[in-house]
């Protein structure tokens, strides 16, 4: 038990930023997947317009979770830090629009990826009319997701929460 606790202690910042980024990704894609009643997502525009709304559900729900709970930051400039946070997903959201567009609605993606997904779903009988809707899924949550996630975290760890390092020397000289 005493090493689970050790463990935990060593990566509590990347577990809990996991289990946000889950909680957030859940939030996200439940504003996307609203999104698709009123939107195609197999409509080059319409996808980016859903992908858009996902992001901004995205970034105002995390924002207060990764500031409490991940990098508990005591920032006082909280309007500051929250546009560096913008700032900084907007750099992958803009990832995930390229990433979406690229396997979703480009010709490549098309040939390489929902090729694929039409031979796996004309065996599987009852996917065989949601081919559109598994494919959109299977890249939202397999590839940009993943992707998304650990940049998402390495901006967030040293640029937008990152704690300022002491200058050792001043430090010295105040004991």
């Amino acid at each position: 038990m005493e090493k689970i606790k050790t463990l935990y202690k060593k990566n509590e910042e990347i577990i809990i930023y996991l289990i946000v980024g889950v909680l957030t990704t859940i939030f996200s894609w439940v504003a996307c997947y609203i999104a698709k009643y009123f939107l195609d997502s197999t409509i080059g525009w319409q996808n980016f317009i859903i992908n858009t709304i996902g992001w901004v559900a995205g970034v105002c729900y995390a924002y207060p979770l990764n500031r409490k709970w991940v990098f508990k930051s005591t920032n006082k400039h909280i309007i500051k830090e929250f546009w560096g946070f913008s700032v900084s997903r907007l750099s992958t959201w803009f990832l995930d629009i390229l990433i979406m567009w690229g396997f979703v609605n480009s010709r490549l993606g098309q040939v390489m990826i929902r090729g694929w997904f039409e031979k796996l779903c004309t065996k599987v009988s009852f996917l065989s009319e949601m081919t559109d809707t598994v494919h959109y899924w299977f890249v939202k949550i397999f590839i940009s997701a993943v992707l998304v996630t650990i940049a998402n975290y390495i901006f967030s760890k040293f640029l937008v929460f990152g704690k300022k390092k002491k200058n050792k020397t001043s430090d010295k000289e105040n004991k």
